[in-house]
């Protein structure tokens, strides 16, 4: 008769178990760290200047590793510049760009082209102190929030354009609240 490979190992014990879902479960944790650390960040949006887009308390998860940024996607800027929190904005040209802002028409114009703005709930009708025609630096981008109406963004000196090398990136997801979640666009 043929015994089993296992049949002369002695039994696990309790405290080996234990010990092995530990080990386990701090090894997921270090995964899960290291993966947010390099990969993904959880940013929480605070205030009005993303709405109807984003609301004040969203949570995103933030795509950040090898990423460049493009007109259109929504970005998180690092909080530790002068700024003093993260910014949550949209790109709206890059480098090299020349943009062009009607406020009596509410129009946006990049590179002499008029942008299609789905996510906007009302035209741009707010100025700050930047003039028009204005051409973004190379390096930089020219943001904006959604609720154009309400958001301090790169048509105010104060912010101005920001540098590349700020953004932290692209927000993938809005997670929470549950009636908020979805991709954002």
């Amino acid at each position: 008769m043929k015994e089993s490979k296992h049949a002369n190992q002695p039994p696990i014990s309790k405290e080996q178990n234990q010990l092995e879902w530990f080990e386990t479960l701090v090894s997921a944790v270090v995964v899960l760290v290291l993966v947010f650390s390099f990969f993904f960040r959880i940013i929480q949006v605070d205030g009005s200047s993303m709405v109807p887009t984003l609301h004040n308390g969203d949570r995103l998860i933030v795509w950040g590793a090898g990423y460049t940024p493009e007109r259109g996607d929504v970005v998180i800027v690092d909080g530790d510049t002068v700024y003093g929190k993260p910014l949550v904005k949209r790109v709206i040209a890059k480098g090299g760009d020349t943009i062009l802002i009607d406020y009596a028409t509410g129009e946006v114009v990049v590179n002499g082209q008029l942008l299609d703005e789905p996510y906007l709930a009302e035209p741009t009708r707010l100025g700050y102190d930047i003039e028009f025609p204005y051409t973004v630096p190379e390096g930089a981008l020219f943001v904006m929030g959604d609720n154009r109406n309400a958001s301090l963004d790169s048509r105010s000196s104060q912010i101005g354009c920001i540098p590349e090398t700020d953004i932290l990136g692209k927000v993938l997801v809005c997670f929470l609240p549950l009636e908020d979640m979805g991709v954002v666009e």
